[in-house]
């Protein structure tokens, strides 16, 4: 997805904010797209695209789910309301959706990773959650071995035309 920035230097569509790191220490076995409940400044403030996600977590709280440690900065536009920038945020998922992710994490152990926030085409903010398991030190260099491989490969196949 392109980001397109307006005159502001906000983002109307394209990515807010996004987790490189987790597809590094978990293995993502599926993705969930959910909305997630924003205050007016904290809309604004992930326009500029200054989120970060690299502490958050998904998670369950009174049956519903909600995203946990994300760091969205307060928006210095001369807003007079002022919110909590590590504060807890609502995810809206539907009843079935929620009750498949609570099995998975509670049979197979598995953690809900927190990758991008994105606008969509409506221009409403969106969590794409990933469902994964974490990664061993060795699976980890296993990974870095395969990225190697296929850079390589990739060059070797230019060279030769």
């Amino acid at each position: 997805m392109a980001e397109a920035k307006n005159k502001k230097g906000m983002i109307s569509h394209g990515i807010a904010a996004q987790n490189r790191k987790a597809r590094f220490d978990y293995s993502i076995k599926e993705t969930v797209e959910a909305g997630i409940v924003l205050k007016g400044p904290e809309v604004k403030s992930l326009r500029l695209g200054r989120a970060t996600l690299t502490e958050a977590w998904a998670g369950e709280r009174d049956g519903e789910m909600w995203l946990f440690n994300s760091y969205i900065p307060e928006y210095q536009g001369g807003v007079l309301s002022r919110f909590e920038p590590r504060a807890p945020r609502k995810l809206l998922l539907k009843h079935k959706q929620i009750a498949q992710l609570l099995g998975q994490v509670q049979r197979q152990g598995v953690s809900l990773v927190p990758l991008e926030i994105h606008f969509n085409d409506q221009g409403r903010a969106k969590v794409v959650l990933g469902v994964g398991l974490g990664r061993q030190k060795q699976d980890k260099r296993h990974a870095i071995a395969d990225r190697d491989w296929a850079r390589d490969k990739a060059r070797l196949m230019r060279a030769r035309g």
